[in-house]
């Protein structure tokens, strides 16, 4: 059996179609079930509905941005088995890209307004981390993983001990998260210099504040 190897023309068409199902479609989503399934809904007060609502809302732009680091780097990634792991770890987020959404939903939120800007500028540092070199790239997978389940934790403090149905999707996601961080340091992953961990920490915050709120 033969490999088709994709054009660059190809490999766009493919990133904008996967952007499209990311912002304004139903992303591909793995085999797995989702975690809040037969979990039965909490009676939570107005003040917990809200608080839930928004730190999933949050919880799904950082998907919708995890989307296009992953395709950004897949697009330039030097190596195919790195661009194969970035591939792979893009369509196991796209579960966590659905089950957020699911419960943005289910608490009568929104989705951020905002969502097509965290997606542009995602996918233009994940492009630019992959011109950088595959290790750069990985490196900056490891990185941004580690600092997403701490995002994950803080979040789990915050929502009600009774909404049981976000907190099984956020602890699936801490797994996951951690297990994509590892696979890249395993492939190769440089360790990030200290000044660029502490920029992509301030903007996450940004982006996750605002998030809140829009």
């Amino acid at each position: 059996m033969t490999t088709r190897h994709y054009t660059p023309f190809d490999q766009l068409v493919m990133n904008f179609d996967q952007a499209l199902r990311t912002l304004a479609g139903r992303p591909l989503v793995t085999e797995r079930a989702d975690p809040a399934d037969g979990i039965e809904e909490a009676d939570l007060s107005d003040v917990e509905k809200t608080e839930s609502m928004r730190l999933m809302r949050v919880n799904h732009s950082g998907e919708v941005a995890a989307q296009a680091l992953y395709q950004g780097q897949a697009l330039t990634a030097k190596l195919p088995e790195v661009r194969e792991r970035m591939e792979r770890a893009a369509a196991e987020e796209n579960d966590h890209l659905d089950w957020c959404e699911k419960r943005v939903h289910a608490l009568d939120g929104h989705l951020s307004y905002l969502n097509p800007l965290w997606y542009a500028g995602s996918f233009a540092i994940g492009a630019t981390a992959g011109l950088a070199g595959d290790k750069w790239s990985l490196g900056f997978v490891a990185e941004t993983e580690r600092q997403v389940i701490e995002h994950l934790n803080e979040h789990l403090k915050k929502i009600s001990p009774k909404d049981l149905k976000s907190r099984a999707v956020l602890e699936q996601m801490k797994i996951d998260e951690a297990h994509h961080g590892e696979l890249a340091k395993a492939a190769g992953g440089a360790e990030l210099p200290a000044p660029i961990k502490a920029v992509m920490g301030i903007t996450s915050k940004v982006m996750t504040g605002i998030a809140y709120w829009l």
